[in-house]
């Protein structure tokens, strides 16, 4: 490989793709249930059934799901499956009100071998996260000032990253499209 940069082989830059998934709207905190075990509402249902609808019309499969552990982001992954292709699900405790810092060091821990990751978490670390891989100068168009604006509950956020998984850094990813269920269907 001699002097090539990260990330070329032959080159060729190493292209993967990251979906991230805030959960779908989730019943309010009350004193008889703790925050990690807040269940989705019904509407919160049919958010997630629209996105599955929505990531199967545009082929957007993936080979790792990175899951916080809370009751509201494992009932989302619940409505997204069954996968044509069944892919390797991780549950991680630490991701469950996660940093953007902790959440790009679970995604920096992804083999070069998994070329697609689903991240479902919640706000305000995967929105910080969002914004923090939108690169400004590749990513100023309607769908990243729609992202500037919120993450919302079911809203989905798809990210070209451009060379390997260990390297993902700030501004290293060129926002693809930002869909939330309203957007995909507004009835």
């Amino acid at each position: 490989m001699g002097d090539k940069p990260p990330g070329l082989w032959q080159g060729r830059v190493t292209m993967h793709q990251l979906l991230l998934l805030r959960h779908a709207k989730a019943a309010s905190a009350d004193a008889a249930m703790t925050d990690r075990d807040r269940p989705l509402t019904p509407g919160g249902r049919r958010a997630a059934h629209t996105m599955r609808r929505a990531m199967r019309d545009l082929g957007l499969a993936p080979d790792l799901i990175l899951v916080s552990s809370a009751k509201r982001t494992l009932e989302t992954l619940a409505v997204l499956e069954p996968w044509d292709d069944t892919p390797l699900v991780d549950t991680i405790d630490d991701l469950y009100l996660a940093s953007d810092a902790r959440w790009l060091s679970a995604l920096r821990g992804v083999a070069e071998t998994v070329r697609t990751v689903l991240a479902i978490g919640h706000n305000p670390g995967l929105h910080e996260l969002a914004l923090g891989l939108t690169d400004p100068r590749i990513s100023a168009d309607a769908a990243a000032r729609s992202l500037e604006d919120e993450f919302p509950t079911a809203g989905l956020a798809e990210f070209s990253i451009a060379g390997p998984w260990s390297r993902l850094d700030r501004a290293g990813g060129r926002l693809i499209r930002f869909l939330t269920p309203r957007a995909v269907d507004p009835s």
